[in-house]
């Protein structure tokens, strides 16, 4: 298996996942984490020793937790650890690449070291594997741009607006999505839109309502 370019049929049916609030992965995005409870360090060990694989899932907001775990979505992301540092009081400094979305079919039993792990269906995402058009010609790159504009406006949020110029649509788009502090519910809507294009169209719309809500303004950066 290419670890950068895996085939469908090379991905392991089963496999640990990592519930965070907020931490929302994209095929082709690049999450940064910083690994320091017991559980997540015995999941980044695991991972490291297999592949380098793990699933980044988001609890929804709307279920309770059950025995002290969140409820996750049905559906997440599968990243591979493109790198890793070890620090001085023993945490992990990972970065995970986004590879391609999944659907739990169930969750297995909880691992004696405290992670969780899924069994998926990559299926009905296989489409993610494919290298992302550059220049997607139905998505208005200066619409968007004029979006968040407004939108890290409103939150009083500082960009490099030059380095945001020279970025792909695609990377753009998969960026905003990540970086942007949506609710839970949100994000995932995000990472479950069927392509690049409705993911810009949603992400669009979401930057909009966001920026020119009551509240907008008075949000702290």
């Amino acid at each position: 298996m290419d670890p950068f370019h895996p085939r469908l049929s090379d991905l392991p049916e089963e496999f640990p996942v990592f519930p965070l609030a907020g931490a929302l992965l994209l095929p082709g995005g690049r999450l940064p984490l910083n690994i320091f409870e017991p559980r997540f360090l015995a999941l980044t060990e695991a991972a490291l020793a297999r592949g380098r694989l793990f699933g980044m899932m988001l609890p929804d907001p709307a279920h309770p937790r059950v025995d002290g775990q969140s409820t996750i979505f049905s559906v997440g992301c599968l990243g591979r650890i493109a790198s890793f540092a070890e620090t001085g009081d023993g945490r992990y400094l990972i970065t995970l690449l986004g590879l391609i979305r999944f659907r739990v079919r169930r969750e297995l039993p909880v691992h004696p070291r405290g992670y969780r792990s899924v069994s998926a269906d990559f299926s009905p995402y296989a489409a993610d594997l494919a290298p992302a058009e550059a220049s997607p010609a139905d998505i208005d790159r200066p619409r968007l741009l004029a979006a968040m504009r407004a939108y890290f406006q409103a939150r009083r949020m500082e960009v490099d607006w030059e380095a945001v110029e020279g970025l792909s649509l695609p990377v753009l788009v998969t960026t905003l999505c990540m970086i942007c502090p949506f609710g839970g519910a949100e994000k995932q809507a995000l990472l479950e839109a069927p392509d690049l294009r409705e993911r810009a169209a949603l992400l669009l719309a979401l930057m909009r309502m966001d920026a020119a809500g009551p509240a907008a303004g008075a949000r702290p950066s």
